[in-house]
């Protein structure tokens, strides 16, 4: 992409959010609060601001790659429209690719040539799968095709080509200088073996190329260099700058917000003694540490951290295979400061909710737009996809009908919706293959029909009988008498849906049932009531 079409971008993007200046000064959505920060950090001299996010490419993406571009996003977004879009903004992707490659991920091929070179810049390490120039460049590929995919604007940055090409000179020298500030900011949060070998640079040996993590015996301020001792006792003399060493992670987060001038970065909860650390570092060096927040961290279904190495989360892409990247956007804006579970079962939730805020968005008033998540996820756009049939009600259908062809659940959704079609009702086809898939692999291998009770056989041989005839009803009109069987039969109306459920669906929950009769169909409804008993009596 050109400059003259990044500016551009970048003009288009501050219109369209600008135009919310007026309805965004009284927003209380969590991104707007945030936004204001970096507005006070201003104060009365204007100038561009800068968002981060960094990413450790010894990895793949993930999921919490996803959120944190994506929240910030979001905080950009309302920056913009609180300033009216008057003042310029970037969003830098960060890619710690200088780092040494400290083990070899159990994932990856060729992982014999990989182990010849631990220690190694990982841009400086061959990529295993043999299609770019280093296994750095490799993910960072990645990282940016991950990011290009959501459609995020942003700025890609490489610590190798940042570092190299002199522009943390300056922030490195400063470093150097504060070196004693920096070591009392940094051994009291280190164990005793630690403290005697730690130091802030980290040289690249000029022969092996290892990222050397040795003590340093002299320093040179005017000079700008480090002297240390590698293993076999050999004596260099480094210059900080130019590629020829780097920092330990929390100094290089000072004095990386130091050198580009970061005014916003987050950071998970677990990161809350670093940036602490981080920031005094940062002062130390003479920068301003930026503002943020520190976001919670996702547990699994049991209330555990999710961790990659133990591999009890959820990836983006498994999100991707059941529902649609909004959903998960949504996921990620509701409540950042509290630990969520993110396992598969959050997904149809998700789902839905996103699209009942997308139903109401194109219809509300500016000061409500800004307020609907949609404006966020969306980077204010004017309306956002919507469904006829949500995502859960598509769910039961598959369960009901067995359907493992999206054509047989157009034939159902036709009937029940006639001028909907894959092509007038493209969003809802995604959401159709969703259901597929989301049915296949989750729904149907726990799905267990208890057997109904006399009341219940009793209550279901009257809703069959009551449907008859109906065909053609609104989902009201069923509705009704499904209460009225339910009344008749039950104390409590709770019991009759439940066993709905669970003897005709095999799930503990389920949609609202008259709607779900008008869908599936009111002659398939009482055969599945029928075939539902007929298995009771053969059990």
């Amino acid at each position: 992409m050109t400059a003259k079409t990044v500016a551009a971008d970048e003009r288009e993007r501050g219109a369209r959010l600008g135009a919310f200046q007026e309805f965004a000064q009284s927003a209380k959505a969590w991104p707007f609060e945030e936004a204001r920060k970096v507005i006070a950090r201003l104060g009365d001299a204007p100038r561009g601001v800068v968002f981060e996010t960094g990413y450790g490419p010894s990895g793949l993406p993930h999921i919490g790659t996803f959120g944190e571009v994506a929240r910030t996003t979001m905080v950009r977004n309302a920056f913009i429209a609180l300033t009216g879009g008057t003042i310029p903004t970037r969003l830098i992707a960060f890619s710690d690719d200088m780092d040494g490659l400290r083990k070899v991920p159990g994932n990856l091929p060729n992982q014999a040539m990989l182990g010849e070179y631990l220690g190694r810049s990982l841009t400086e390490v061959p990529d295993p799968f043999g299609t770019h120039e280093s296994f750095a460049h490799h993910n960072n590929a990645r990282l940016r095709g991950f990011l290009d995919s959501f459609g995020f604007e942003y700025e890609f940055m490489s610590a190798t080509e940042a570092y190299r090409s002199g522009r943390f000179d300056e922030a490195l020298l400063a470093t150097l200088r504060a070196y004693d500030d920096v070591m009392a900011i940094m051994l009291p949060t280190l164990g005793a073996e630690r403290q005697a070998t730690y130091s802030p640079f980290l040289p690249i040996h000029p022969k092996t190329r290892i990222v050397c993590q040795v003590p340093i015996i002299a320093r040179d301020v005017e000079a700008g260099t480090i002297t240390w001792t590698d293993e076999a006792g050999e004596t260099f003399e480094t210059p900080v700058t130019g590629g020829a060493a780097k920092l330990q992670w929390k100094p290089d987060w000072a004095m990386r917000w130091t050198a580009l001038g970061v005014d916003y970065e987050m950071a998970g909860k677990d990161l809350i003694d670093s940036v602490r650390q981080s920031s005094r570092i940062c002062k130390a060096i003479g920068g301003r540490p930026p503002e943020g927040f520190n976001y919670e961290l996702f547990l699994d279904e049991n209330g555990e951290k999710i961790s990659k190495s133990r591999g009890n989360g959820l990836s983006v892409e498994e999100w991707l295979d059941y529902a649609s990247p909004e959903s998960l956007a949504l996921f990620m804006y509701q409540k950042p400061k509290t630990a969520k579970r993110l396992f598969f079962d959050v997904i149809p939730k998700a789902v839905d909710e996103y699209y009942s805020f997308a139903g109401k968005y194109a219809d509300e008033a500016p000061e409500k737009k800004i307020e609907n998540p949609v404006w966020h996820i969306s980077g204010a756009a004017e309306t956002a996809a919507t469904v006829p049939i949500a995502f859960a009600m598509l769910l039961n259908l598959v369960s009901a009908s067995n359907a493992q062809e999206r054509s047989v659940l157009w034939g159902f959704i036709s009937r029940y919706a006639p001028d909907a079609t894959p092509e007038t009702e493209p969003e809802l086809d995604k959401l159709v293959t969703h259901a597929l898939t989301y049915y296949r692999d989750f729904v149907l291998p726990s799905k267990v029909y208890r057997p109904a009770t006399d009341v219940e056989r009793t209550a279901l041989l009257e809703l069959s009988e009551r449907l008859k005839g109906m065909d053609g009803a609104s989902a009201e009109a069923i509705q009704d008498e499904v209460y009225a069987v339910g009344k008749a039969h039950f104390p409590v109306l709770r019991e009759w849906f439940g066993a709905l459920y669970q003897v005709l669906l095999g799930q503990e929950q389920g949609p609202r049932f008259g709607s779900f009769v008008a869908l599936y169909g009111v002659e398939e409804t009482r055969t599945m009531i029928a075939e539902a008993l007929a298995r009771d009596a053969a059990a």
